[in-house]
């Protein structure tokens, strides 16, 4: 049986340990600090990990799709890819579809390590302390979450000022 929690008082509605973006905001700092050390066996950055996830699951891509699949522009994505091509492990080059347009490769050493960055995920889920229920369950209220803000941030949900309460 689930107990139902009292609404805080509106006065409290400001205050730092009310805000999920703060919670949500402070989890992402913590990862990102265990994710420095994890990946600093690979060489990698957690962003640039990040897009070696998404090459390693879709293979080649135009710099476009990767940026969609990763929710970044194109100016935070350059550099990340120009730092992973530096390192060897992906190659930049002009699509021959559609010569404005600029397709990611993995070299042989960028999807070699694919094979150690396995480890990766279980050192994760290690260092959280959850289980692999609790994960999936997280992950899928985090996508959830996200789906629901998008649609918000276009207009397509009602604003707080719709909220019960708030008059």
């Amino acid at each position: 049986m689930t107990a139902t929690r009292t609404p805080a008082p509106e006065a409290d509605w400001l205050h730092l340990d009310r805000q999920i973006c703060f919670s949500l905001h402070a989890a992402s700092r913590a990862f990102n600090s265990v994710y420095r050390v994890i990946l600093k066996d690979l060489g990698l950055t957690y962003p640039q990990y990040l897009v070696l996830l998404v090459l390693w699951e879709h293979g080649d891509l135009p710099v476009k799709k990767l940026g969609e699949h990763l929710r970044l522009d194109s100016g935070t994505l350059s550099p990340l890819v120009k730092r992973l091509e530096g390192a060897g492990l992906v190659r930049r080059e002009r699509s021959t579809r559609d010569e404005r347009s600029v397709d990611v490769r993995l070299t042989e050493e960028g999807a070699a390590l694919r094979e150690r960055a396995l480890q990766v995920p279980r050192r994760i889920a290690a260092a959280t302390g959850f289980g692999i229920d609790d994960i999936d369950d997280l992950r899928e209220r985090l996508d959830r979450l996200t789906t629901a803000l998008d649609a918000a941030a276009l207009g397509e949900t009602p604003g707080l000022e719709d909220a019960p309460g708030c008059r």
